[in-house]
């Protein structure tokens, strides 16, 4: 690809990938009783060309959410990021000094996953380097998802509980500061002991979630007998008997919940928390994610609960970083930030990443108020130092980026 233009090389790409993926140039409309539906227009898709005067080793060594200059680098196209009636998909190609670029894109969830996002996107790359069809061809059939009739929800759903914030402990929205935390070889050789034996071969993902949760809700400082949840997003893809087609590009997670008081989870050893992830994990079927479609039905479309609420989503295995546009692999591909948005402090994505030691691990993007961030760091170097503290005594839209050498 050597000579050629990223920017002409992805534009003309992603118009012959709208071709196969159509919906995506439409429009979402609301239609009878709440329902969100695809208008097919062929309005077309957002697409920024811009250039930095910066190289990519500017950026520093490291790339780690939060990125700086994410408003340049993903620019919020005023009146593009209402869910309704507006582009579907926003994506900026910003050429570098040293001859690389960064491809930053926004997407409105409510037309795919990450999974869904990642076989569009290597639509983009294989037909930008001289393919004509994707290898995997896009299937809508959204209607393998849709609520039953009629509806019966079969689970108790705590995630959608309107849950009344009496205190007042729905993370500030002032003075966040944001921070990304690795956990590579050294960090689990650490922290896997710290949990019963039969506890210690759970997965990363099982041991690392059970740590911030505990870490964070010490950091937050809840009343002890107040409720904290934790939701592990999580893909119903395999789940299906018959298999979902091969090319289902549609959302397939849900939200499984683990609940308890602050004072059990901060009281009570690591592996009471991890017990809880994996009993909420448990309950991921293809049956949860039908009663899920029908509370929406039931319910109207219920927001999440965000009261004393953490949200964790791993993108690990989804690929972003192996996209690939004709310059091989990116040096990043994830989200861009985490933690902010509508709800600050409210959620973290796992992302595959490589450290300065060259070690493969998982970077974690975190957003707390300044002193929580400060009691928090504290908090997790104990830990990683094996020493866990004693109980203590409470007090009172998804942006993608890519970047390529």
């Amino acid at each position: 690809m050597n000579g050629k233009d990223p920017i002409d090389v992805i534009r003309k790409a992603l118009s012959k990938a709208l071709v196969f993926y159509y919906p995506f140039a439409g429009r979402l409309r609301e239609g009878p009783g709440g329902k969100i539906i695809v208008d097919c227009n062929d309005e077309g898709v957002l697409f920024i060309e811009a250039d930095a005067d910066v190289r990519l080793e500017q950026f520093g060594d490291a790339l780690v959410p939060p990125f700086p200059c994410l408003d340049q680098l993903l620019f919020d196209v005023p009146g593009s990021s209402d869910i309704i009636n507006t582009p579907i998909l926003l994506i900026q190609v910003t050429r570098l000094k040293c001859g690389g670029f960064i491809f930053a894109l926004r997407l409105n969830h409510t037309m795919s996953d990450a999974a869904g996002l990642v076989q569009f996107m290597n639509a983009v790359g294989e037909i930008s380097r001289g393919m004509n069809i994707p290898s995997i061809l896009p299937v809508w059939h959204r209607d393998l998802l849709s609520a039953r009739d009629p509806p019966r929800v079969t689970f108790p759903h705590r995630e959608y509980e309107q849950v009344p914030d009496t205190k007042g402990t729905i993370v500030p929205l002032d003075d966040m500061v944001h921070r990304s935390f690795f956990f590579g070889p050294t960090e689990l050789a650490a922290i896997r002991p710290q949990f019963p034996s039969h506890l210690q071969q759970q997965s990363k993902f099982e041991i690392i979630t059970a740590c911030l949760w505990r870490c964070r809700t010490i950091a937050l400082q809840p009343e002890t007998d107040e409720e904290v949840r934790i939701i592990c997003v999580s893909s119903t893809r395999g789940k299906f008997n018959p298999p979902l087609p091969k090319g289902y590009y549609g959302n397939t997670f849900v939200f499984p919940v683990a609940v308890t008081t602050a004072g059990k989870l901060i009281e009570n050893p690591l592996g009471y928390a991890l017990e809880l992830i994996k009993k909420a994990k448990t309950e991921v079927t293809q049956e949860y994610l039908h009663s899920m479609a029908d509370l929406m039905v039931i319910k109207g479309r219920p927001h999440i609960t965000v009261v004393r609420m953490y949200l964790v989503s791993d993108v690990t295995h989804a690929g972003l970083r192996d996209v690939d546009f004709g310059w091989g692999k990116a040096v990043y591909g994830g989200p861009a930030h985490g933690g902010v948005g509508v709800v600050p402090g409210f959620a973290s994505f796992y992302i595959p990443f490589k450290n300065a030691k060259g070690e493969e691990g998982i970077i974690i993007p975190l957003c707390l108020p300044t002193q929580a961030m400060a009691r928090f760091v504290i908090e997790l170097d104990s830990l990683l130092k094996n020493n866990i503290s004693q109980p203590i005594k409470s007090g009172p839209k998804s942006s993608v980026i890519f970047s390529s050498l």
